[in-house]
């Protein structure tokens, strides 16, 4: 019997059907029996009729495709294409392109090209938030312990040296030159302003002279006698 696993949010849902390769009495009675095996993956988005389909193959270039280009997308850092070619699944069916700061291009390629009606790509135009529903549902899978639990995702961290290197000249020279400039500034500002008057103390009227020498009071002489009347 096949088992349906469906991870839903508002603008996008996933949908897996698989089979348990489990043949016993206890696993068929589960009340969520394990999916060991993928049949088919559906992918489905809002606001667009075309459903994704595929095997695994699929499912697992999906899963790689969405988590490295949302990985760039919010770091700001382009993984170099032979590094991401080295990272990839050795199937690759799945793409992603930024057409422009909300619009993202999502492509699937025929997994037989030989079936006529599989002979065209299939390609989506997506919205930030149609792509962030979809890492949410991938992330709801992983979750997920009774679903394909040998499918995993090892996302290595992206080098910084890709963020110095693909950073522009003006860019990066854009800080120093707003220092100097404020410098500049700042220096004529100085130069500008006026120099400020230093005034000398005067001394104080109570003050004597340096020169002047007070006399005591004058007394009479020792030799003089007192006049009388």
């Amino acid at each position: 019997m096949t088992i349906q696993r469906q991870y839903s949010l508002p603008n996008c849902t996933l949908i897996l059907h698989g089979l348990n390769q489990s043949i016993g009495f206890g696993a068929q009675t589960e009340v969520r029996p394990l999916i060991s095996i993928l049949m088919t993956t559906e992918c489905h988005f809002a606001g667009h009729n075309e459903v994704l389909r595929g095997g695994r193959e699929f499912f697992e270039s999906l899963i790689f495709a969405v988590s490295t280009y949302a990985q760039e997308f919010l770091s700001q850092v382009q993984m170099p294409i032979q590094e991401r070619l080295r990272q990839r699944p050795s199937v690759v069916l799945v793409y992603l392109e930024r057409i422009d700061r909300n619009l993202h291009r999502l492509t699937v390629k025929p997994q037989d090209p030989n079936d006529p009606n599989q002979a065209n790509a299939a390609q989506l135009n997506l919205t930030t938030v149609h792509l962030f529903d979809l890492v949410e549902a991938i992330d709801q899978f992983f979750a997920d312990p009774q679903t394909l639990p040998d499918l995993s995702l090892q996302l290595a961290p992206l080098p910084k040296r890709y963020a110095v290197s693909r950073e522009p000249l003006v860019e990066r020279a854009a800080p120093v030159a707003i220092g100097a400039s404020g410098l500049v500034l700042a220096a004529a500002a100085l130069f500008m302003l006026p120099v400020p008057e230093v005034k000398r103390t005067e001394p104080s009227p109570t003050t004597a002279e340096p020169g002047a020498v007070q006399s005591p009071a004058s007394s009479p002489s020792p030799g003089a006698a007192p006049t009388t009347a």
